[in-house]
């Protein structure tokens, strides 16, 4: 991998992938790599690389692609060494939030780490016109972690740590802040919700908000990301958050050595609605989810089922890894 600071020139890139979505051509691997490697060490110029962003967008990312921005991003970054577990730990992504229902996300963070489960959730602080996980956790008294020690704390006291994008992975935070500027999602957005951000094995809960991602990213877990990472489970997104919605299960498929599992079928509709909180706000929400934990409200039947597939499974990778996260004392 190229870490040097000469200029990457793109031109050549930007003719193979500006060409529209019928016209462009894929990127091997190994040039993908380059390619993101020199994006996020800054050795990319403005122009080329809102033209290089803009491409993808448009065009869209093969498996290859994906695969080589990812083992560039995996090198950008310091992991996480979980603490002592009988579970393998679990990476959150929350990267939207909501806009219309309440985000449970932290709902499903919290029934998991108080079983034991080392559950790392990272995303956005902040999103305009969201309510992010980050303020419900605020909200429920959970502060954001500053280091990777606040996080491991988290962990041993059974409890979910929630690390900004900024800190788990600085420079792909600032290819994820450029929406704000070009007004689209890049590919950075996809990379940041399939990050295995744990130095071990580990259960990575991945959500996909169209179609065409179902395939493409069902690709990639079975053939592109080394499986010595972990599983992941895979689903139709809540409004983007990988939370099962409170009133119909999504189906999952789970990730394993290679292996496509169709683990819960997706429900068909019904008029029985789950309570839920009143408001999408974080103070209302996070009341609610208190209230949730004591016993006070239940939990939504489709989030209590996720939970236990999520138990299940993360139990199992512990156990067939070796055990190597040893168990909780």
């Amino acid at each position: 991998m190229n870490t040097s600071n000469e200029p990457f020139l793109a031109a050549t890139v930007i003719k193979d992938i500006g060409r529209g979505k019928k016209g462009a051509r894929d990127l091997p691997r190994q040039d993908a790599r380059d390619l993101y490697t020199a994006m996020l060490n800054g050795n990319v110029s403005d122009l080329e690389l809102g033209a290089i962003l803009m491409a993808m967008r448009i065009k869209g990312e093969s498996v290859e692609e994906i695969g080589g921005f990812m083992d560039a991003a995996d090198a950008s970054f310091q992991r996480i060494a979980a603490v002592d577990s009988v579970y393998a730990p679990i990476s959150i992504p929350s990267y939207n939030g909501a806009r219309k229902m309440a985000n449970l996300t932290p709902l499903l963070a919290l029934l998991l780490a108080r079983e034991g489960v080392p559950v790392l959730v990272h995303g956005v602080s902040t999103d305009p016109g969201r309510v992010t996980t980050a303020e419900i956790f605020a909200a429920l008294g959970l502060a954001p972690a500053q280091s990777v020690a606040d996080a491991q704390a988290a962990f041993a006291q059974r409890q979910p740590s929630f690390m900004p994008i900024e800190l788990l992975a600085p420079k792909m935070a600032h290819l994820l802040s450029l929406r704000t500027i070009l007004g689209v999602r890049s590919s950075t957005h996809t990379l940041v919700k399939i990050l295995q951000p744990f130095d071990g094995p580990a259960l990575r809960l991945v959500s996909y908000t169209h179609p065409e991602y179902l395939e493409m990213l069902g690709e990639y877990f079975m053939t592109a990301t080394p499986h010595e990472r972990g599983d992941a489970f895979l689903m139709r997104g809540t409004e983007g958050e990988t939370v099962a919605n409170a009133n119909r299960a999504q189906q999952i498929d789970w990730f394993h050595q290679g292996q496509r599992t169709l683990l819960v079928q997706r429900d068909a509709p019904t008029d029985e609605l789950a309570q839920v909180p009143e408001g999408r706000d974080a103070a209302t929400t996070a009341a609610w989810i208190a209230r949730a934990l004591r016993g006070e409200m239940p939990v939504p039947a489709s989030i209590a089922s996720q939970v236990a597939q999520c138990l299940l499974v993360s139990k199992e990778l512990n156990a067939n890894t070796g055990g190597r996260h040893g168990e909780q004392r």
